[in-house]
């Protein structure tokens, strides 16, 4: 599969049979460039402008948000509800963390997570080979909440996301917090990375993609 971050909390993941699926567009505001592209399914992890652009895509995706189970050109995708803050979504409502089953490997994107996943949800959302998480707080978990829900879902790969950029017109902290605290990690020339189940295995334990 290939994964493409187009900023924020926005990722294309396009299976070896093109299916295509984007995760959490934001709309104009947020300062990044819009996706254009096509997509067979779209996600969106809760209501809010920066994760819930839905309608920029051409043809008739497939929406989905919210928890449950359905399949959907062979993509099986799974919602659970957490929620957006550390007080039961008191303060920001709920998030669905999503994962997709595709291509052998199984991508949980965590969305605007903002707490440490419970042992129930764990269960829930199962085996997790690629992980894509916040890391910039605030709004979300931040560096050291991110290296926690890591260490109970042990991912293979981590692509960290919603983290302060040149590009973001809205205070974050950045990805460097972070990565000081995992070590293990890889820096991406670009936007975009291929991964299979034949060299999961030789990738860093964390990726970061560099938004152009």
């Amino acid at each position: 599969m290939k994964i493409k971050w187009f900023g924020h909390s926005c990722f294309l993941i396009t299976s070896d049979k093109g299916i295509k699926i984007v995760t959490d567009p934001f709309d104009e505001t947020v300062g990044y460039k819009l996706p254009d592209v096509e997509t067979n399914i779209v996600s969106t992890s809760h209501e809010h402008y920066d994760h819930n652009n839905a309608g920029i895509f051409k043809g008739t995706p497939v929406l989905v948000k919210g928890s449950g189970r359905i399949n959907i050109k062979g993509i099986e995708l799974t919602g659970v509800e957490t929620f957006h803050d550390e007080d039961a979504g008191k303060k920001r409502g709920l998030n669905t963390v999503f994962k997709f089953e595709l291509d052998g490997l199984n991508v949980c994107h965590l969305g605007d997570l903002g707490h440490i996943l419970t042992s129930g949800q764990v269960k829930e959302l199962g085996k997790v080979d690629i992980l894509l998480t916040p890391v910039g707080g605030i709004y979300t978990i931040d560096h050291i909440g991110a290296v926690k829900v890591m260490e109970i879902l042990q991912p293979a790969v981590t692509i960290p996301m919603h983290y302060k950029t040149k590009a973001l017109k809205f205070s974050l902290s950045r990805v460097d917090e972070f990565l000081d605290l995992v070590g293990d990690y890889k820096k991406v020339d670009g936007t975009e990375i291929e991964i299979s189940r034949k060299n999961i295995g030789d990738c860093a334990k964390v990726v970061v993609l560099d938004y152009k």
